[in-house]
């Protein structure tokens, strides 16, 4: 791993070991639906159908996924669409694998490192949404430039997202939900949807609830839900 890299992960990449049923589905199904790092060369050329043996109606990112609950569910529902998630830590990774052996679904492409390696190598316009769901909120100020939502990196979420794709923001630390929407709507590629109070304190209809949105609203911890769309 480059020291660059190093540098942008900011954190381990293992925690606790892994049970048997997850170290079997990293073995059997990261092969197969991983993204090969020749692939990643930051150089704008990856086009995204070239890694799946078949066509999408669509293609969406998700960055960071955490325990890929929500993207798991995701490609169940749209078999129809493709689906690329990046997550730096193995236990995350591993839980994704076990669910999508479990479901037999194979429309989506893992990368187990840093989604802005991927973000760079892709080619222009070529996604249809990007989800940032519950990033880091790095709470110290010190911290900030840390976080994942920056005008350099929206601007490269614009570069790879059709006109009037979707960016897809959430989280439940309030001062980076102020930080997330100051950010995007400075930014001159992006609108905030928003149109009243309640449609960011309110779920998007068809949302899928992860299990770490049901601890923290049961911890008092409120949920806004960030939608944003590149401009035509």
């Amino acid at each position: 791993m480059s020291k660059k890299l190093n540098k942008r992960l900011y954190g381990r990449k293992l925690g606790r070991p892994l049970n048997p049923a997850r170290q079997k589905a990293l073995d059997d199904m990261y092969p197969k639906l991983k993204i090969d790092a020749s692939a990643v060369t930051e150089n704008q050329d990856l086009d995204p159908a070239s890694l799946f043996d078949k066509k999408y109606e669509q293609t969406w990112f998700e960055v960071g996924f955490g325990n890929g609950e929500r993207l798991a569910q995701m490609m169940e529902r749209h078999p129809e669409n493709a689906y690329i998630g990046c997550e730096p830590f193995i236990n995350g990774v591993s839980n994704l694998l076990k669910l999508v052996q479990e479901n037999g679904r194979e429309n989506l492409r893992v990368f187990m490192d840093d989604a802005i390696l991927v973000i760079d190598s892709l080619t222009d316009q070529c996604l249809d949404g990007i989800y940032v769901l519950n990033p880091d909120p790095w709470p110290k100020k010190r911290h900030h430039k840390r976080r994942i939502i920056s005008q350099e990196n929206l601007t490269r979420f614009s570069r790879v997202l059709k006109n009037g794709g979707s960016l897809i923001m959430a989280t439940d630390v309030d001062d980076l939900a102020e930080w997330m929407v100051t950010q995007a709507s400075r930014h001159p590629d992006f609108e905030w949807t928003a149109k009243t109070p309640s449609d960011w304190q309110t779920a998007p209809e068809g949302w899928i609830h992860t299990r770490y949105e049901q601890k923290g609203e049961e911890a008092g911890r409120k949920q806004s839900y960030l939608l944003f769309r590149k401009k035509t």
